[in-house]
């Protein structure tokens, strides 16, 4: 059986780093799936953790990420832009939520995340909820 695609959001990554409820499901899914994980994803966990703890750890974090047996989207096709679009106008989602949805849509993959935000999607692309923060 072929292993099958997931696409990590910001909150499931930091669930990860931070060993937060949810980082056993998304180290399983390293060990034994496929993670892609987008531009904005490194982005705002680089950005977050720069500002909650410094530019060390920033660093740190995003070296980690580097690391981990992932495939990295560096880019936004024109695919990519036009799906966006239409999540992002159709949806109650943050522009960098949007992007990261076009890319599970385009991707076939399954959206890992623990953003409530991401629930106006439900039905609409396949995900994967950790649990929520309390």
């Amino acid at each position: 059986m072929a292993n099958k695609s997931f696409v990590i959001d910001t909150s499931a990554l930091m669930a990860f780093i931070e060993k937060e409820e949810g980082a056993e499901r998304v180290r399983d899914i390293l060990r034994k799936d496929t993670i892609i994980i987008p531009w904005l994803t490194i982005l705002e966990t680089v950005y977050i953790s720069q500002r909650e703890l410094g530019e060390e750890e920033s660093i740190t974090r995003y070296a980690l990420i580097k690391k981990l047996n992932a495939k990295i989207i560096w880019d936004a096709d024109e695919a990519i832009l036009l799906n966006a679009a239409r999540i992002k106008a159709n949806h109650s989602l943050s522009l960098a939520d949007s992007v990261i949805a076009a890319i599970a849509n385009q991707q076939k993959a399954t959206l890992i995340h623990k953003d409530p935000e991401y629930e106006t999607l439900q039905g609409v692309i396949e995900m994967e909820i950790l649990p929520y923060k309390k």
